[in-house]
C-alpha cells in the first residue's frame, strides 16, 4: 500500500508502541472518492490484518491526523470495530458526531439463530393458518355488507344498480352457456362408458339410468358447472375490480361517497345466484344428453326409455337441492372474486397474483361447499 509520504491522500494506516498499548494511526483522506478507488477499499483492509497479525494486543484508535473523515470512512471504522466503541479512541468532536451518525443509522449484518426445520415448518404453517383466518374474516365483513346492501336495494329498489346486474348477468350466465354444454356433453359420455363396461359384467344395463342421473343431477352437474364460472367468471371479478385498483377508480369512487359493496359486489353476487342454478341446470341436461347418446351406442338402450325411466330413478327433491347448492356456489364465487380484488395493490403483479389465488380460492370453496351439502342432506333425494 502507498504510504502517506508517496500520496498523502490516500487512506494509509500505522501503527505505533506507547506505554499504555499499541495505537493505530490513520491517515489521509478517508472519503468516499479515495476508498471507492480501485483496490483501496481491499488493500486498506489487508494492511490492517497485517498489523493486527504483527500486534495481537487490541490497539486504540488515534484519528486526529486524518485530513477527511466523512460517512463512508466512518462506516468503514464502524464495520471494523463490530457496531462497538473501541476502548481507546481519540478523535476530534467532528469525527466523534459522524461516527455517531454512523452508530444511528448504520444497518450491520447479524447472524440470524438457525432454528430446527421443524421448527421452521411450524412457523410457515402457523403463518399460513393466521393468513387464512384473516381472509375468512374479510369474507364474513363482506358477506355482512351484502346483507346491508340487500336491504338497501329492498329499500329503495329504483336506485339499485340493475344495469349493472343485467350486464354482469349477461357477461357470467349466457356466454358461459357453450363451454358449460360442452364440457357437460364430455363428461356425459366418458361416465356412461364407463360405467357400460362394468355394468355389463353384472347384466345391470338398466341402472345407467339410477347412476347417471343421481351424478349428473345431483352432484356433478352443479359441480362443473360451478368449477367453470368460478374458473372464467371468478378470475375476470377479480380482474376488473383489480384494474380498477391499479387506475385509482376505487379511490375516486371513495371520494365522491360511491359504495364499494353497493356498486361493485352486489350486483355481481346477485347476477351469480341467479345465473349458477340455470347455468348448473343446463350442464347438467347436456351432460345427459352425452349419458343418453352413449347408452345408446354401447348398451342399445334407447333415448325413449333413457327419459322415461329417469323420472323414476331420480326424485325431484335432488333437482331442487342442486339448485339451492348451485345459488351458494354462485354467492361465493362472487364474494370470493370481489374479495380478492379489493386486496389487489396498485401493481400489476398484485394484479396477477390476486387473480391466480382467487381462481384457486373460488374452485376451493366450490369443492368444500359441495362436500358440506352431500354430508348435510345425504337423506334427501334416496
Amino acid at each position: 500500500m502507498h504510504s502517506e509520504t508517496e500520496n498523502p491522500s490516500l487512506p494509509a494506516l500505522q501503527m505505533r508502541s506507547a506505554a499504555d498499548g499499541p495505537w493505530l494511526y490513520a491517515h489521509g483522506r478517508w472519503g468516499a472518492a479515495q476508498l471507492g478507488a480501485r483496490g483501496q477499499w481491499q488493500q486498506l483492509q489487508r494492511r490492517l490484518q497485517q498489523l493486527q497479525a504483527e500486534h495481537p494486543e487490541p490497539p486504540g484508535w488515534d484519528l486526529t491526523e486524518l485530513t477527511w473523515l466523512d460517512h463512508v470512512g466512518a462506516q468503514w471504522l464502524w464495520r471494523h470495530w463490530q457496531g462497538r466503541w473501541p476502548e481507546r479512541l481519540r478523535a476530534t468532536p467532528a469525527q466523534r458526531a459522524m461516527l455517531q451518525r454512523v452508530e444511528r443509522f448504520a444497518m450491520l449484518p447479524r447472524d440470524k439463530p438457525t432454528s430446527h426445520y421443524l421448527v421452521r415448518s411450524l412457523e410457515h404453517l402457523g403463518d399460513l393458518v393466521l393468513g387464512m383466518l384473516m381472509h375468512l374474516r374479510d369474507l364474513v365483513v363482506l358477506m355482512g355488507q351484502l346483507l346491508l346492501d340487500l336491504l338497501r336495494l329492498l329499500r329503495a329498489p329504483h336506485k339499485g344498480p340493475w344495469r349493472d346486474f343485467s350486464g354482469h348477468l349477461y357477461n357470467m350466465g349466457a356466454t358461459s352457456l357453450p363451454i358449460t354444454a360442452l364440457v357437460g356433453f364430455l363428461i356425459g359420455v366418458v361416465l356412461a362408458y364407463l360405467m357400460a363396461l362394468q355394468l355389463r359384467q353384472f347384466g345391470a344395463e338398466a341402472f345407467i339410468v339410477d347412476i347417471l342421473g343421481i351424478s349428473l343431477i345431483r352432484e356433478l352437474g352443479p359441480l362443473l358447472g360451478a368449477i367453470l364460472v368460478a374458473g372464467r367468471s371468478g378470475s375476470a371479478i377479480t380482474a376488473q375490480i383489480g384494474v380498477m385498483r391499479v387506475t385509482q377508480e376505487l379511490d375516486a369512487m371513495q371520494v365522491m361517497g360511491i359504495s364499494h359493496g353497493f356498486r361493485l359486489v352486489l350486483p355481481r353476487a346477485m347476477a351469480l345466484a341467479l345465473a349458477m342454478p340455470l347455468v348448473s341446470l343446463w350442464t347438467t341436461l347436456a351432460a345427459l344428453t352425452g349419458g343418453i347418446l352413449a347408452a345408446d351406442l354401447t348398451m342399445d338402450i334407447s333415448p325413449a326409455y333413457f327419459i322415461q325411466a329417469l323420472p323414476d330413478a331420480v326424485e325431484v327433491s335432488n333437482l331442487w337441492l342442486a339448485s339451492v347448492k348451485s345459488m351458494v356456489f354462485g354467492i361465493w364465487i362472487a364474494l370470493i372474486g370481489c374479495h380478492w380484488g379489493l386486496r389487489v395493490e396498485p401493481n400489476t403483479q398484485s394484479l396477477g397474483a390476486g387473480t391466480t389465488a382467487s381462481v384457486v380460492s373460488a374452485i376451493t370453496m366450490v369443492i368444500i361447499v359441495d362436500a358440506l351439502f352431500a354430508v348435510a342432506f345425504k337423506d334427501v333425494g334416496f
